[in-house]
């Protein structure tokens, strides 16, 4: 882990704020890597992905540099356009998880 991970790591565990803002910036710019990644691996251009999704070279640059307002239908037919399947998870958020096992630890110190 180099020194800025290792800053972000304190920074996230002192300031909930921060911790909360970061992870979901950061989820938003993986969902873009991971589009452009698809893409590329794919071997197709922005514009040939939006001529198959019937959409604009623009959404899909957007998509991938910007992808905290994209539509699960526009994901949905960007995966489909680009042999993938397009998986939504739910799950508790890491702050919660840490929460309910710090409490589980204090707990069983009383």
């Amino acid at each position: 882990m180099d020194d800025l991970d290792q800053y972000i790591e304190r920074r996230k565990d002192r300031d909930p704020a921060f911790a909360e803002g970061y992870e979901s910036g950061y989820q938003e710019f993986l969902i873009g890597v991971l589009l452009k990644e698809a893409r590329q691996n794919a071997g197709v251009t922005q514009e040939e992905l939006a001529t198959a999704i019937q959409t604009k070279k623009s959404v899909i640059s957007r998509l991938e540099n910007q992808a905290s307002d994209a539509r699960v239908s526009t994901l949905r037919k960007v995966a489909q356009a680009l042999g993938k399947e397009l998986v939504i998870e739910l799950r508790e958020p890491e702050t919660k998880t840490k929460q309910r096992k710090m409490s589980r630890k204090q707990m069983a110190r009383a």
